[in-house]
């Protein structure tokens, strides 16, 4: 964190990432953290001691107060952010805390991003499960942690974003800020602080450090500050023009008392009149500096855009500098002089910038930004309405950046959606909202996806029809949340409408409309509704033969995906052809090593497993390592995952004298090539002891069980189902090697788990109470175990009918015990 050019808090970098995986050193900042003012003043009148009141465990919400929130609209100006990062300075330099999260909360996408980011900080590992997931591990460290911490939620506008992620635990302090008192009530024991403007002393404090390099310009601070007041806001764009042009405090007192007077509609000296005054003053101040004539259409730029940050590649792009071009005679603007243009505004005190985020690199007041808005016409409203959203397509990244980069361009996208929505829908949607969209799924949120490609068909078919290319395109890629979030039954319904939707413009048999088809049989499939995903995948494929011809590519995939539904529906055969055919077409045509052909390799090789013919399967899988590893290279995790398939292979077939040695070779490589804790490593030290349990060896399976399950806990928490999984397979090592007084306590621990996490029915939870049981049995425990086994059938009859699999077996079980 910075305070003027003087850095205060030392941490990683905000738009940094550890160097090293594991590379934890605390105490540790997360988050893009905000500048602290120069020439803060701490508040000791009105900040109520803050710092000093807020204990573990405390929540404390910071609001404007009732005068404040009324006249200025509810879009604050009273300092409650520089209160807050006071508030973390101070905690920071008493030592009181090893973790400062620094959070704006936008939008649920925001906080999660934000909450997988600080995950990441604290160990010092990239999650492997997805941000949701690392966003609830994160929330659950906070509850665990002794180590004492600070959650700042700045400028909190919807309380929604935080249903079910608010922060709390016993170490733990939490600060929001928000501009609207009932926003945070649903917080953890929330204790409201109202923060209005500055005491007379405060606002003194503050002019005459701000303006130190002078006294005489002190001259009159005082009535000054009473006229502006004692609003931070506009005293901080007073004491800026007045430290910069040398004006001391009585002549600009006489130059904003003339504006207000000239104010229509607003009676001087009231919060509305100040402002637009000290926003007129510094505005034609900064008008003034060379590039001279740009401020004004700079600060519309930024006004449509988000003032928690802007990145400065998009107000320095292609796209802003054309457009600031048309407020300029003579030559073309370049990104040197828009760059200098934002110093102008910063000097004014209209805006602030921060060279050290990429990110959050332009912050600007909401107050400012009304007050902006308001003195547009529509037109220049429209006009950098239109050339925002170019800017932010123009820099929206395609590769792998920082999450926290891409965050910012979606906060701007919502912002200037928010601003001036109808000019990014006509004449129809603009680029920007859709690439919005795509990141959220590329960044793996599956929840705010959903909700935002829900808003976008919305808004399409009330603003282009339901026709409309884009409406259409909105709702496949909600079909495609929806799938990607593991609701395959919504994903149906959403499908069936688009392929109803495409059926009606286009046809049964255009491309598009095939397409629509195609992917309700994904859906279909992944819903469990094997016979219509296959009567549907047969007529996508003699559509695309039809249409395209028995090679093209997209020939080749429906086959493929016929092959799959085939497979899910138990036809094994079937399948077989399909992936046969399917394999023979694309060696024809792209060639043996051909990444796509060798895909196909490992189709034809799952599809003669999954028939019951995993001998077939094997020399499949054998040259699939063969080229990977002559294409790829030994270390390549696409040539892991292939031996991982043959070892699975080998150990299928009932070969597990030839797994073992492949098991062992795939764990060392991931080791060498991965590290030891990631989660494929992890997965691979896992399936090792697996194949040593089957082998019956227990010592060796033993100790690997043992390390999987604390590396499972360590990265991915006590209730992560995998790490569930993990303690009850070696609960079950144990047993196997009659340690049964270790085995019986993990046991009872996976049950309490299961039935936690997954509930009673789950077969997870019916398989793990069956597990205890036989326990309980082998120690001579018979009258539990006999209860446990009774009541295990009746659940599993009750939840999963009386001929589902485990139901037999908890039939069998019962019937052994008694007999036993």
């Amino acid at each position: 964190m910075r305070v003027g050019d003087q850095t205060v808090m030392n941490g990683r970098h905000p738009d940094a990432v550890p160097a090293r995986p594991g590379d934890v050193t605390w105490p540790l900042l997360s988050g893009l953290i905000p500048q602290l003012a120069d020439a803060h003043v701490a508040r000791q009148e009105t900040g109520l001691g803050l710092a000093a009141g807020l204990a573990p465990g405390d929540t404390a919400v910071l609001i404007p107060d009732d005068e404040a929130a009324r006249t200025l609209g509810g879009l604050g100006g009273t300092g409650k952010t520089q209160l807050a990062l006071a508030v973390a300075h101070a905690l920071w330099d008493r030592r009181e805390v090893d973790l400062v999260l620094w959070l704006t909360p936008s939008g649920r996408d925001a906080v999660i991003t934000g909450y997988a980011q600080a995950m990441q900080d604290v160990t010092g590992k990239p999650g492997g499960d997805g941000p949701e997931a690392a966003a609830t591990r994160f929330l659950d460290w906070l509850t665990q942690t002794r180590r004492p911490w600070l959650v700042i939620l700045d400028d909190l506008a919807d309380a929604d974003a935080l249903e079910g992620l608010w922060p709390h635990g016993p170490h733990g302090r939490v600060v929001v800020t928000s501009r609207r008192s009932d926003t945070a009530v649903r917080a953890y024991r929330p204790r409201a602080v109202e923060v209005g403007p500055f005491s007379p002393r405060e606002a003194l404090s503050y002019l005459s450090t701000k303006l130190q390099s002078d006294q005489d310009q002190w001259i009159g601070a005082l009535d000054l500050a009473g006229d502006l007041g004692y609003l931070p806001i506009a005293l901080a764009q007073a004491a800026a023009l007045m430290a910069d042009t040398g004006l001391d405090c009585r002549h600009y007192r006489a130059q904003v008392s003339d504006r207000m007077q000239h104010l229509a509609g607003t009676p001087a000296g009231a919060y509305p009149a100040i402002v637009a005054s000290t926003w007129a003053l510094a505005t034609e101040f900064a008008e003034q500096i060379p590039p001279a004539g740009l401020a004004r259409p700079a600060l519309a730029l930024v006004a449509m855009l988000d003032p928690n940050g802007i990145p400065g590649a998009v107000l320095t792009s292609q796209a802003a500098c054309a457009y600031l071009t048309r407020y300029r005679r003579g030559a073309p603007v370049d990104d040197m002089q828009a760059r200098a243009v934002l110093y102008n505004l910063a000097r004014a005190g209209l805006v602030s910038i921060d060279t050290t985020s990429a990110a959050r690199t332009v912050r600007v007041h909401s107050l400012v930004q009304a007050t902006v808005l308001q003195n547009l016409t529509a037109a220049e409203s429209d006009e950098a309405a239109r050339a925002a959203a170019e800017a932010l397509l123009q820099v929206w990244p395609r590769g792998d950046v920082p999450a926290s980069f891409v965050q910012a361009l979606r906060d701007c996208t919502a912002r200037l959606h928010q601003v001036a929505g109808r000019v990014l829908w006509a004449p129809e949607c603009h680029p920007v909202l859709l690439r919005a969209g795509r990141s959220l799924e590329t960044a793996g949120l599956g929840g705010p996806s959903i909700r935002y490609w829900h808003s976008v068909m919305d808004t399409s078919l009330a603003e282009l029809g339901a026709g409309h290319a884009h409406t259409i395109l909105a709702r496949d890629r909600l079909g495609a949340a929806y799938e990607a979030a593991g609701r395959p039954d919504d994903a149906v319904t959403v499908y069936q409408e688009s392929l109803s939707e495409r059926q009606r413009l286009l046809g049964a048999g255009h491309p598009d409309t095939v397409a629509a088809r195609a992917s309700l049989a994904r859906a279909y499939r992944a819903a469990g509704r094997a016979d219509e995903a296959v009567r549907l995948a047969e007529r996508v494929l003699a559509d695309s033969e039809q249409g395209r011809g028995a090679r093209h590519p997209d020939t080749l995939t429906a086959r493929e995906e016929l092959g799959e539904a085939y497979l899910e529906a138990g036809l094994g055969d079937r399948a077989i052809a399909a992936f046969q055919r399917t394999l023979a077409d694309r060696e024809r045509v792209l060639g043996p090593t051909h990444p796509d052909t060798i895909t196909a390799r490992a189709d034809l090789a799952h599809a003669y497993r999954a028939a019951g013919e995993p001998a077939k399967a094997l020399p499949l899988h054998e040259r699939i390592v063969a080229d990977r590893e002559r294409t790829l290279g030994s270390g390549h995790p696409e040539t892991l995952a292939a031996r991982g398939s043959l070892a699975y292979a080998y150990r299928t077939a009932g070969r597990l004298k030839d797994a073992l040695p492949v098991y062992r070779r795939t764990l060392v490589d991931r080791e060498r090539a991965q590290g030891p804790d990631q989660l494929e490593t992890i997965t691979a030290r896992s399936n090792l002891a697996d194949a040593y349990f089957l082998a019956g060896k227990y010592k060796d399976a033993v100790p690997l069980y043992e390390r999987a399950l604390a590396d499972r806990e360590r990265a991915q928490g006590d209730d992560h189902p995998d790490t569930i999984t993990a303690r009850g397979n070696l609960a079950s090592a144990y047993h196997s090697a009659r340690k049964l007084a270790r085995a019986i306590p993990l046991y009872e621990q996976n049950l309490a788990d299961c039935d936690r996490v997954f509930g009673p029915d789950h077969p997870d939870t019916l398989t793990s109470r069956s597990n205890l049981a036989h326990a309980y049995h082998t120690v001579g425990r018979y009258t539990e175990a006999q209860a446990i086994f009774e009541r295990t059938l009746a659940d599993c009859e009750r939840a999963l009918g009386p001929d589902h699999p485990l139901t037999k077996t908890a039939r069998e079980n019962l019937q052994a015990a008694a007999q036993g």
